[in-house]
């Protein structure tokens, strides 16, 4: 399978005739042939070849081609050889997302800016076109996608099912719905890669790791829906932990829960955007509070182990690894910020009051001339972590999204897993080039999983 970067070109021609510049002719040994089967996902056009003399790789599309198999747009693609005479446009790059179909500005709500990049970066090398469920034709097996225009407007065009499909729906709910796992089971019949699944679930992750011994060391003791002896028995034994509902996200639901000996038990969470402390006498009062919120039997949460972390001003740290599959298929680290905890919050996250801070800020005010070697292992830890979590998860994963803490003995931890990471930490200015290449990672690997791809020299 030979791989070669063109320029399509758009002609009023309305027979099915491709014309094909010279130099790319002799590249794709098609000097003496008069016809070829074009193809666009899975949709194919025979045409008939001619030469034109030009300098480079150009094909030009005639009406009569690009209508049957629905190029979108004229500008450089890939074209692939799968077999003698036989040639596929693209790749096509599926963006899956959803949001308020009345909106033409925002379609995807807050993912709009996200998807927009995508779209604007991956228009260089591919067709890339983000859509929503609905936007789909089982019967006729195509999709009316937003494609970005050079004015940075969308345009909805149709376009044969995707080569490859980046999984963006926002909704955990919506995600576990009948017609969500429908349309995940016809793309899996029909072979066409998807990633990421779905959103991971907090207890499924520790349960992945707690038995590989490759990295369960780097999990917090956890467990999911805990006894009220458990959660005695955890308090006792580690001062604090964290009770945390396992399908949540951006903290909300957390609480941290403290034992002193002399002094009680303490719960800290947040309420209303304000952060609450309460003080308890004893255990049997601090269920009693747990029990009126969340009823007798508190289902859906996980207890996880407190880690003493470092701290600025008090404050404590841990850091978002924003992790990527490259066009190698190998798991890398791609962005990595340092999230502060507000003062009196629960967690990190920055809609809690939390800020955020590079890497090096952060380790250099606890590690001091050793921090470059303590961030040297995290990411290593970082990439094992991926990996193990890949190889027990069942379906495709291209992003993760880690919460890692490093304790005053430089000791790793991770404390969650997300399938698909916020974006937050690439706001900082610091991170800017980073948020970069987030992006060009994503269409990397959807290159690498549709087959439109050379290997990445290491």
């Amino acid at each position: 399978m030979s791989l070669t970067f063109c320029n399509v070109h758009f002609s009023q021609q309305p027979e099915k005739v491709v014309y094909i510049s010279d130099n790319l002719m002799k590249s794709l040994k098609l000097t003496n042939k008069k016809n070829i089967q074009l193809r666009l996902g899975k949709e194919v056009v025979p045409a008939r070849i001619r030469s034109i003399k030009k300098v480079g790789n150009h094909l030009y599309l005639g009406s009569g081609v690009r209508n049957v198999i629905h190029i979108p747009k004229s500008g450089g693609v890939f074209l692939r050889n799968l077999q003698e005479n036989e040639f596929q446009l693209g790749p096509l790059i599926g963006i899956l997302s959803d949001g308020p179909s009345s909106s033409t500005a925002q379609p995807f709500s807050s993912r709009t800016g996200f998807i927009k990049q995508l779209l604007r970066e991956g228009s260089k090398k591919a067709y890339v076109f983000a859509f929503t469920p609905k936007d789909i034709n089982w019967q006729q097996e195509t999709v009316r996608g937003y494609f970005l225009s050079d004015a940075g407007v969308f345009t909805r065009k149709t376009v044969p099912l995707p080569d490859v499909v980046y999984n963006r729906l926002p909704s955990r709910k919506a995600e576990t719905s009948a017609s969500i796992n429908q349309l995940r089971d016809r793309f899996g019949r029909k072979r066409i890669p998807f990633f990421n699944w779905s959103f991971f679930n907090k207890s499924d992750i520790y349960t992945l790791l707690e038995n590989d011994n490759t990295v369960n060391r780097y999990v917090p003791e956890s467990h999911m829906n805990p006894s009220t002896e458990m959660l005695k028995d955890m308090l006792q034994r580690h001062q604090f932990v964290y009770y945390k509902p396992s399908g949540g996200s951006l903290g909300k639901g957390i609480y941290r829960m403290t034992y002193l000996p002399k002094r009680g038990y303490f719960a800290r969470y947040r309420k209303n955007k304000e952060n609450v402390l309460l003080r308890f006498n004893n255990f049997n009062s601090l269920m009693r509070m747990l029990n009126s919120k969340h009823g007798r039997i508190l289902q859906g949460y996980v207890i996880q182990q407190g880690i003493r972390l470092i701290e600025i001003d008090n404050c404590p740290i841990d850091f978002r690894f924003h992790m990527h599959k490259n066009g190698n298929n190998q798991w890398v680290v791609v962005g990595i910020g340092a999230k502060k905890a507000g003062r009196g919050s629960v967690t990190t996250h920055l809609k809690n009051g939390g800020s955020l801070l590079t890497p090096e800020q952060a380790l250099s005010r606890s590690f001091g001339s050793r921090s470059d070697e303590v961030l040297k292992q995290a990411k290593q830890v970082a990439i094992a972590l991926a990996e193990a979590i890949e190889f027990h998860h069942q379906h495709l994963l291209g992003e993760i999204g880690f919460d890692i803490g490093i304790d005053q003995d430089e000791k790793i931890w991770m404390f969650e897993a997300n399938a698909k990471p916020g974006r937050s930490i690439f706001h900082h200015p610091s991170l800017k080039n980073e948020g970069k290449a987030s992006i060009e990672h994503i269409l990397e690997h959807c290159l690498y999983l549709s087959k439109f791809h050379r290997r990445i020299s290491q």
